[in-house]
């Protein structure tokens, strides 16, 4: 099985890749750097194919999958691709979209991150919907926001986040500067403005200080200056040495025979098409029911991703990849949080994405190899805040 096994895998990698796979077809509105990456992973998987195909044949017929860790042999060939289209999570960046991630920015971004009156009500936070203890998400269908109205769409996880192509399963936000800002000002969320929380950070006389320490170029507290910060903090926020990397590394005792299967078998459906890149997904956009659409429990017809952006009829019932490291932790899944099993969400791509059927067995391989992206989850000491004063805004209901 060993020729078979690996020719077909690697096949199926590199076509998956550079046509979107059996049936994802990429949305409209897709930005170059985005498609960039999609083009160099797909080279990459292409040159393993050219350098490492011809390895299997020394294997034998009588190799099964993962069984043989030797130079050249099918398990080596596998994390060779792995490694190319996926890699391992990196250190966090120094800057983002040009600007230095400094360590005042990101102590200033940690209390901001936990600061109630960022929100009218001083009663929501930022960990409120990215619990830092739940895998950066609040494992609801949908958050609950102020006057206790529930959004529209499951929260992803702020975790990794700073490695997606853009935010938001709209991917409406170029940056994590651009996603802060929007939940402080949304209605359904914080219901706050740029104006109250300046007023009211500015009333606090430590932070007037740590922003000026922060942003020493800034004539005082400014709404752009939250953002940033939030964003240096949330930049740190990475979950590297997942067994997933660790065995990418070479460290074959890292993932079971069980678990190495079910990653062949996210190559083999196509899963990898839509879910590559250090993050598995976070970088492009494709219609969710390319061959068979949801139920309207699953895809609501109320809402119609990333049309929503572009005002494209193509784009219509388009979202982002999701990103699927540390998906484990990040139940209910989709944008409309109605799936709460792993083993169910992988059944429902293969016949929605994939027109194909995946098995109970193949199901629970594949979801045995996303429990692999689980990564060493951030520890963050919870910030002691200034008080407020005399002239703090008063929170509302």
């Amino acid at each position: 099985m060993g020729k078979q096994w690996r020719i077909a895998l690697m096949a199926g990698a590199v076509a998956a890749v550079l046509a979107g796979g059996v049936a994802c077809t990429q949305g409209d509105g897709v930005d170059d750097s985005a498609r960039a990456q999609g083009d160099t992973a797909a080279d990459n998987a292409a040159a393993q194919v050219d350098t490492t195909g011809a390895n299997a044949d020394v294997q034998g017929e009588s190799a099964a999958p993962g069984a043989s860790a030797e130079e050249g042999g099918p398990v080596n060939s596998l994390r060779q691709t792995a490694s190319s289209l996926f890699g391992v999570i990196p250190d966090p960046p120094t800057e983002v979209s040009g600007r230095p991630v400094t360590p005042e920015r990101v102590e200033l971004g940690r209390m901001l991150f936990f600061e109630p009156r960022l929100s009218r009500s001083h009663v929501i936070t930022c960990n409120t919907c990215h619990s830092i203890g739940t895998g950066g998400a609040d494992n609801v269908p949908a958050s609950v926001g102020h006057g206790w109205q529930r959004g529209p769409r499951n929260s992803p996880t702020v975790f990794n986040a700073v490695f997606n192509a853009a935010q938001f399963w709209d991917g409406r936000a170029a940056d994590l500067a651009e996603q802060a800002g929007g939940p402080v000002q949304a209605s359904v969320e914080m219901n706050s403005t740029p104006e109250l929380v300046v007023e009211t950070l500015s009333s606090i006389p430590q932070y007037v200080e740590l922003f000026r320490e922060a942003f020493p170029e800034s004539g005082g507290i400014t709404f752009d200056d939250v953002t940033v910060a939030l964003e240096a903090f949330e930049t740190t926020l990475v979950t590297p040495d997942a067994a997933f990397d660790r065995w990418v590394e070479g460290d074959d005792s890292a993932m079971t025979a069980t678990e190495v299967e079910g990653l062949q078998l996210f190559f083999e459906t196509g899963c990898a098409s839509c879910h590559n890149g250090v993050n598995f997904g976070g970088q492009t956009y494709f219609p969710f029911g390319v061959l068979e659409r949801p139920g309207a429990e699953i895809l609501p017809e109320g809402d119609k991703g990333r049309f929503e952006v572009t005002a494209t009829a193509t784009d219509e019932y388009v979202f982002r990849a999701s990103p699927l490291r540390n998906v484990a932790l990040t139940a209910p899944y989709f944008h409309s949080g109605q799936v709460w099993s792993l083993e169910e969400a992988v059944a429902i791509m293969g016949t929605s994405q994939l027109g194909r059927e995946i098995s109970d067995d193949e199901a629970g391989k594949i979801a045995a190899f996303l429990r692999t992206l689980t990564g060493r989850q951030p520890e963050v000491v919870y910030p002691i805040l200034p008080p407020s004063t005399t002239d703090t805004p008063a929170p509302e209901r």
